[in-house]
């Protein structure tokens, strides 16, 4: 993003409120964690404990907004210029909120704060041309959990509810039109994040 574009993102965020906008896409997350969690009720469907493995995909991409909650919370704990260095000093495509050497059922640090996208895989569906939902899910669950997602996706066509991954981000998008109109790799995506935070609070200082 350019200076003028920053200008004008912080202009924006003047009228709106910063804090507003980041407790509307944390709406949006509460809604679909809630979702997520009655959708893998009825189907049993489960990640596998200490796995993490779609994290480490090196394509993953996200928008700006979804990781605005991570870098407003940064910023509270005076750790966003931390952050937003480490970023730059990194090579890495794998996201940088995942943490392989910790224990427990998963590897991301920040659970809490993580973006639409690593919440919507493998609980979500997508519609396709013919207007039939598709459940979104990773080879493991495919391969260890076989007959729960056959079964799932039986219920799927017969209206059983699961989160819809575009009506989601469509959300976001109605929150925020120029914080999720671009799709980057999920570093450049906080890192753009953090500055957003930054410039804001810069110019509100």
């Amino acid at each position: 993003m350019t200076e003028p574009d920053f200008a004008k993102g912080i202009l924006y965020f003047s009228a709106m409120g910063l804090e507003e906008k980041v407790n509307s896409v944390r709406l949006v997350f509460e809604n679909l964690d809630q979702q997520i969690a009655g959708f893998q009720s009825k189907t049993t469907l489960h990640c596998k404990w200490g796995c993490g493995q779609c994290c480490f995909k090196p394509d993953i991409e996200a928008t700006i907004l979804e990781f605005l909650p991570f870098a407003f919370h940064l910023h509270q704990l005076g750790k966003a210029e931390t952050w937003l260095e480490t970023l730059e000093d990194s090579d890495s495509s794998v996201c940088h909120i995942l943490n392989a050497t910790q224990s427990g059922a998963g590897l991301c640090s920040e659970y809490e704060h993580r973006g639409l996208i690593c919440r919507l895989f493998g609980y979500s569906a997508r519609t396709n041309k013919y207007g039939k939902k598709e459940l979104i899910t990773c080879q493991i669950i495919k391969g260890e959990q076989t007959r729960a997602y056959e079964i799932a996706n039986t219920e799927i066509d017969q209206e059983l509810s699961v989160p819809v991954m575009n009506q989601f981000y469509m959300q976001l998008h109605g929150i925020d039109f120029e914080l999720t109109k671009d799709f980057y790799p999920i570093n450049e995506a906080i890192h753009k994040a953090i500055e957003v935070v930054l410039h804001y609070f810069a110019y509100r200082d």
